[in-house]
């Protein structure tokens, strides 16, 4: 990839997206095979041209959808950035450039004035017995914008502060909206959660995540076009709760270029 100012955002699918932010490359989440585990993938995996050569990889639990550990292996030795516990769990299992980040503590992408932290999140309703469960979300600040991942999360009163623990305003909010199914577990925002929050966060333009591309296998029993509505149900609840955020609903693959701060 070759350093360009500015941010363009590629949704993957899920909460797998690339950031790429004054010359360098960040990956969230990777889901990068055609199948998490049990849940299945509607489409194919996305070619290696989108993702291939991240300065940064970011890994915000290790539910399965979201550490998918064949997708982080094929990454080989890029920077997987992750809380403390994951961190270790990961190289345990075979990524061995996972690196723990404290909170509060800033990591910057070698030969760019790009940086990442962790950022709260609130999602310990599912835990797991053989992985750990330390959940986070992440900032990502470069000149040309600042970018909150919330990783999966339910509603917490510190949204309001993430502006200030990055340091900018917040351009982008990547926010999830949905699951693998018509029905969210506790530990996530629904469409109008997540207008709410970017509303709260005080994000100029929202990219919502975590819908339309995965599913059980046995989907075929539930309501037609379950796997849609998140999305459109966001840009309507956008309009009316976050009147002064822009809604930039992708399709898996989609990319964009978010217009500078104003």
């Amino acid at each position: 990839m070759s350093p360009r100012a500015g941010l363009r955002v590629t949704w993957l699918g899920h909460a797998s997206v690339v950031l790429d932010l004054d010359g360098a490359r960040v990956l969230t989440d990777p889901l990068l095979r055609r199948h998490a585990g049990l849940l299945r993938r509607r489409g194919a995996a996305p070619p290696p041209t989108r993702w291939e050569d991240p300065d940064a990889v970011l890994v915000s639990h290790l539910h399965h959808d979201h550490a998918e550990l064949g997708s982080l292996r094929l990454l080989r030795d890029a920077p997987v950035l992750s809380a403390p516990a994951n961190a270790a769990w990961l190289r345990r299992k075979g990524v061995p450039g996972a690196r723990g980040l404290p909170p509060g503590r800033w990591w910057e992408a070698p030969g760019s004035d790009v940086r990442v932290r962790t950022a709260r999140a609130v999602h310990g309703e599912r835990p797991m017995p053989h992985r750990p469960n330390a959940a986070t979300g992440f900032l990502v600040s470069g000149p040309s914008a600042t970018v909150w991942f919330a990783g999966d999360t339910g509603p917490f009163p510190e949204m309001a502060g993430l502006a200030a623990e990055a340091g900018a305003p917040i351009d982008v909010a990547l926010v999830p909206v949905g699951g693998w199914g018509p029905r969210l577990s506790g530990g996530h925002l629904d469409p109008v959660e997540a207008a709410r929050a970017c509303a709260v966060v005080g994000a100029s333009f929202a990219v919502p995540i975590h819908w339309g591309t995965l599913h059980a296998p046995a989907a075929r029993g539930l309501p037609p076009g379950w796997m849609e509505r998140a999305g459109r149900a966001f840009a309507v609840a956008v309009e009316r709760w976050a009147p002064d955020c822009t809604a930039l609903v992708l399709e898996p693959g989609q990319v964009v270029d978010v217009p500078p701060r104003g």
